[in-house]
């Protein structure tokens, strides 16, 4: 995964001053930039988030971090 981190203000937010939430959303290093499978993925102490980077504003996926962990070990180990 890329360390630089994308910072998305949440659409619920108000501009008056009121509690606002952000995410930041890291590309992985493994995307390309012409137009390939990209994925970015975002962590909160109690999920982490994953999704097109080719659509922000569409669906994501969400893991528990527990699940998130094993499959980047497995992913890691897989032989393709």
């Amino acid at each position: 995964m890329s360390t630089e981190l994308a910072w998305f203000k949440n659409s619920y937010s108000s501009n008056e001053g009121g509690e606002c939430i952000e995410i930041a959303w890291r590309k992985s290093s493994y995307s390309s930039n012409e137009g390939g499978a990209c994925v970015e993925v975002a962590e909160t102490t109690t999920a982490v988030l994953v999704r097109d980077s080719k659509d922000k504003a569409g669906p994501h996926l969400t893991f528990d971090p527990t699940a998130w962990q094993a499959f980047l070990t497995y992913a890691a180990t897989a032989k393709v």
